[in-house]
This record gives structure tokens, C-alpha cells and sequence, in this order.
């Protein structure tokens, strides 16, 4: 159930309008990937729960794995305590990454 009033305090006033997306497999609990949303993409995630997007070099809404067909089923979302970034729990079909990997996060540094 969407819990229209915690949706109400998200603080789009950020970044130009975007929320940072964080996003984590929930059968693994891997972190899949980050991105960004606007309102209109956050809301469209939570009614279709379909993961949607807003691509930043392309500067429109886009629905994960539209065009590559490695989608993301949002089984949950959640936002951080100051309701300026998001945490979307999904089922992923296919790489995450354009990369064709798993994950975005594969560059391990330290």
C-alpha cells in the first residue's frame, strides 16, 4: 500500500528537482545501482512498480530495462529520514549495469 502521506514529505527541492535512487537486489541484498528521480518518475515506480527513472544525459522519464529488457519489479521503496533520497528494493531481471554486469558496483578500490 502506498503510504501517500510519508510520499508527501519526499523533498524534491534538491538537485534540480531529482532524488538520488539507490538501488538493491532483494534476493541478495546487493547494491544494484544509483540513479535519479523526479516526481513524476517516483510516482509512476509506485503505481506500476515498474523502477522509472529520470535519465539526466537524455532529459526524460525512462522505465529500467525498457529497451534492453533487464527490468527491475520494485518489490518495495523506501526514503532516508530526511525524505531526499530513495532506496528501491526490486526483483532484477538481467544485468543491472549497461555494462552488461551484475551490478554498477563492480570497481572495487580499496
Amino acid at each position: 500500500m502506498i503510504q501517500t502521506d510519508l510520499v508527501s514529505k519526499l523533498d524534491f527541492t534538491k538537485n534540480n528537482g531529482l532524488i538520488p535512487v539507490i538501488v538493491q537486489d532483494y534476493k541478495t541484498s546487493a547494491i544494484l545501482m544509483q540513479a535519479y528521480a523526479n516526481k513524476e518518475a517516483v510516482d509512476l515506480t509506485l503505481k506500476t512498480k515498474k523502477a522509472t527513472y529520470w535519465s539526466r544525459s537524455r532529459n526524460e522519464i525512462w522505465v529500467k530495462g525498457e529497451t534492453s529488457g533487464n527490468t527491475q519489479k520494485v518489490v518495495s521503496v523506501f526514503a532516508d529520514c530526511d525524505f531526499d533520497s530513495l532506496l528501491y528494493v526490486v526483483e532484477q531481471t538481467g544485468p543491472a549495469c549497461h555494462t552488461g554486469e551484475y551490478s554498477c558496483f563492480y570497481n572495487n578500490l580499496l
